[in-house]
């Protein structure tokens, strides 16, 4: 059988690897997969090499004290497709890991295709010459970014963005209120702190003093929070002590439906913005990193918004509270305007729909068709 070698290193990664294979799967069923991967993968039959959770690290004084460890773990992936010989290596988001795996894979001559592109156009655009010499190619969910990597002569598939897959605008409201026991008089916030536990760290804490502050002028306020694998327990342990016991929610139709019911969102960013937006939800979008990393962060970056619904845009769409701005009083103060449900929660759903009208695929086929369309080709050729 033909061996496709799939890593992803963070629970969104882990989706897109799952859909690819599904997808992959359905139209050649005699490909075989291995590599890294999570729970969603793993429903698809991958069995990882190791545990995924150990490569969501981000910023790099969290990554610093696991760097004997990613070695270990890079060193044993390289064996591992050096002694499998796939057909072709797909490496999914993750440019930390990913960009160095394809480094030392490149001379084994295996084709190496990187679905999500990294974000290198919004800092340090230099290293994008580093990757044309990694990379086969690009498989990227934003339209823009197809033109800047192929002037760097690394060819890309605009694959169109994954969230219109998810399902994330077909909840239903009162069936997640019936099943939660929810008044119609409650309101409903969603909190999603990230999937990495350096995110948890230091955005659970933020979160749960907003929501204290918040209730004093809001009663009734029910904290739901969507559940990752990987961080399932930090978030737990997280939120045990929060004023209002948050809805724990595992399984992706009752985050759906909780999308559908709620008022507003605290949201990290990243792409559970998207998905947030695609379900019409207005948001407060909030990210802290170490003041080092931040540092660094701040002398490299080239763009003028961090999310990807702004950065769309080009307009700041969501507010955005990072890092020193990432403050309990100034997040309660934002929710507490989008709860009012005036013309700033309107203005938000009105750029979701510009934005959203800019991620499919020219081909009309869904994401995940046109990325596993992308990588059989490369097979052929």
């Amino acid at each position: 059988m033909t061996l496709i070698y799939v890593v992803a290193g963070e629970a969104s990664g882990d989706v897109l690897g799952a859909r690819l294979i599904a997808r992959l799967r359905g139209r050649r069923p005699d490909l075989a997969f291995a590599g890294i991967g999570g729970e969603r993968m793993a429903e698809q039959g991958l069995a990882s090499l190791f545990p995924m959770r150990e490569l969501a690290l981000m910023g790099l004084l969290e990554v610093l004290p696991n760097i004997r460890s990613l070695a270990r773990r890079m060193r044993e992936a390289v064996a591992d497709v050096a002694a499998r010989r796939p057909a072709a290596v797909v490496t999914i988001d993750s440019p930390g890991f990913a960009m160095r795996l394809a480094a030392r894979v490149k001379p084994l001559g295996i084709p190496i295709i990187h679905y999500v592109a990294p974000q290198v156009w919004a800092w340090r655009p230099g290293r994008v010459r580093e990757m044309a010499h990694r990379l086969d190619r690009i498989l990227a969910l934003l339209p823009f970014e197809a033109p800047f990597f192929e002037r760097a002569g690394i060819p890309v598939t605009f694959v169109g963005h994954p969230v219109l897959e998810s399902g994330a605008d077909h909840g239903d409201a009162a069936r997640f209120r019936a099943a939660h026991g929810i008044s119609a008089e409650e309101r409903v916030v969603v909190v999603m702190p990230g999937s990495r536990r350096t995110e948890i760290g230091r955005l659970l804490p933020v979160f749960g003093e907003t929501l204290r502050l918040l209730q004093r002028d809001v009663p009734g306020l029910r904290p739901v929070v969507p559940l990752a694998g990987p961080v399932e327990e930090a978030v737990r342990n997280g939120t045990a002590g929060w004023p209002a016991a948050p809805i724990l929610l595992r399984d992706v139709n009752g985050k759906h439906d909780a999308f559908a019911a709620a008022s507003a969102g605290l949201i990290k960013s990243g792409t559970s913005s998207l998905e947030v937006a695609l379900a019409g939800v207005p948001m407060a979008v909030a990210y802290k990193v170490n003041p080092v990393t931040a540092a660094i962060v701040r002398r490299l970056i080239k763009v003028r918004h961090v999310s990807i619904v702004n950065l769309l845009a080009d307009a700041p769409v969501i507010p955005e509270y990072l890092q020193e701005r990432c403050r309990p009083d100034l997040l309660a103060a934002e929710l507490r305007r989008l709860l009012d449900g005036g013309s700033e929660a309107e203005a938000q759903r009105a750029g979701f729909r510009r934005v959203l009208s800019l991620l499919s695929p020219p081909d009309g086929l869904a994401p995940s068709e046109a990325a596993a369309e992308a990588v059989l080709s490369m097979l052929k050729a």
